[in-house]
């Protein structure tokens, strides 16, 4: 089951949920749980079970209906089990967008690809990390008129 978790940024396993998902760098888990604490109009979803969050995912909805998945991670001990697609299903119905876009790293790209995004190369954004923009459209209407 996925609840709103904005509540608990100051839990551990909410911390450890968004340290799998950023550059791995102390200080900025401190920036991204910042952010979800200032910014009203980052949401951040945490997949409950059994009272346990084992999974996060992070976005925002911009008033063109496209969905920005800001992070997204699942306990490395739940991988494989759906989790993640589960979680981007939820936003799908939730947020209701056209357009639902990522960014991620090699380790992740294979992940989105799985589930229905096509994926384009930045490149190396970073050096010597390259990074993927991963998009999912919903609508083929809003795909012809872009």
């Amino acid at each position: 089951m996925l609840v709103d978790v904005k509540d608990r940024l100051d839990q551990r396993q909410i911390y450890e949920l968004l340290e799998l998902s950023v550059f791995p760098d102390p200080d900025r888990v401190i920036e991204v749980l910042s952010e979800y604490k200032q910014n009203p109009e980052w949401r951040l979803l945490g997949f409950e079970d059994d009272g346990e969050i084992i999974g996060i995912i992070g976005y925002e909805t911009n008033s063109n209906r496209v969905a920005t998945i800001r992070h997204i991670a699942v306990h490395p001990d739940e991988r494989g089990k759906g989790y993640g697609r589960g979680m981007v299903l939820h936003l799908l119905n939730a947020a209701d967008p056209e357009r639902i876009e990522a960014e991620t790293d090699e380790e992740g790209v294979n992940f989105y690809r799985s589930i229905g995004f096509t994926v384009q190369s930045l490149v190396e954004k970073y050096p010597g990390i390259e990074r993927f923009r991963c998009v999912y459209v919903v609508s083929l209407d809003e795909e012809e008129n872009d």
